[in-house]
């Protein structure tokens, strides 16, 4: 069984910094993508950024403002999203996502967290 666990949300006032966490745990054995996604109420769920063994792709909206990074070596399985310049339209449920085949594939087979609360408010 393979657990995904997220953390690091909250509340923000805009031009705050947030970052999130994330760790990729039990019977996997090799990890391709590790990205972070995020839903609005009354959106759909949308790529943030994501990593995998050619680079990072990260959405127009947070280029220049959000980093992503994995861990490495026995860190390997984290993924952590370093968010600076919130903005309202920042607010939203950030889910992590594990993939072991092509990004493509992540959202449809990859393992996902539970999700965390960010809120940019002031």
């Amino acid at each position: 069984q393979v657990q995904v666990v997220e953390s690091g949300g909250g509340l923000v006032q805009p031009g705050g910094s947030l970052r999130l966490s994330c760790t990729v745990s039990g019977s996997i054995f090799s990890i391709n993508t590790m990205g972070w996604y995020r839903q609005a109420p009354g959106n759909q769920r949308e790529l943030v950024a994501v990593i995998t063994r050619s680079g990072t792709i990260y959405a127009d909206s947070v280029k220049g403002r959000f980093t992503i990074s994995r861990g490495y070596a026995n860190a390997k399985n984290t993924v952590s999203l370093q968010m600076n310049s919130l903005k309202p339209t920042d607010t939203a449920v950030y889910y992590c996502n594990a993939g072991v085949g092509p990004l493509a594939d992540a959202t449809r087979f990859g393992y996902w967290g539970q999700g965390t609360q960010v809120t940019v408010s002031s």
